[in-house]
């Protein structure tokens, strides 16, 4: 089944003054994203936003808004939570393929804001997705007072005490206790 892109404008409508969108990305919009790429790190996502599109000659200006929550599973208690998401982004599309370059070679800052369309549309579609990667957190927390759980039996340290005996240091210096006298 070809799945179908939704975000799809074509270059020839976006007046020079502006043109603004209101995306409303719900369940299935990332159901679909998630039927194209079952290793995402999110679930149950919804993100809403505004997308302004302005022509400059044939480059085309992305300035945007995203808000919403995405389902994510806390790295320390394995729990799932809803983080509150948003962001704001800058994107200048110039026509054309991307050069390629040598692969090692460093990016300055306005590079980093720069990307490419090719044919008369903007894929609006890949640009969101690559904003929303961009909104996740390296390590993700429920809570920055998370306790995790405990090493020895499982046991998720936000909603019960283990009982778990203290094991002691297997030091190379531990004999050195019984030295002492």
């Amino acid at each position: 089944m070809a799945t179908k892109k939704t975000l799809q404008i074509a270059v020839n409508s976006i007046p020079e003054v502006g043109k603004d969108l209101t995306p409303d990305l719900g369940k299935e919009w990332f159901d679909r994203w998630h039927q194209e790429d079952p290793s995402l790190e999110f679930s149950e996502a919804v993100i809403t936003g505004t997308v302004h599109l302005a022509r400059h000659g044939r480059d085309i200006l992305v300035r945007g808004h995203l808000t919403g929550q995405l389902g994510l599973t806390c790295g320390r208690c394995l729990e799932g939570f809803a983080a509150p998401m948003a962001a704001d982004f800058d994107l200048l599309l110039a026509p054309g393929p991307q050069p390629q370059g040598p692969a090692e070679e460093e990016l300055s800052a306005a590079e980093l804001d720069r990307d490419f369309y090719t044919g008369e549309v903007v894929d609006l579609e890949t640009i969101l997705r690559e904003q929303i990667i961009l909104m996740l957190p390296l390590k993700p927390l429920c809570a920055e007072t998370c306790q995790g759980l405990c090493p020895r039996c499982g046991a998720n340290l936000n909603r019960e005490a283990c009982n778990c005996q203290a094991a002691k240091a297997d030091s190379p210096f531990a004999g050195l206790a019984k030295l002492k006298g």
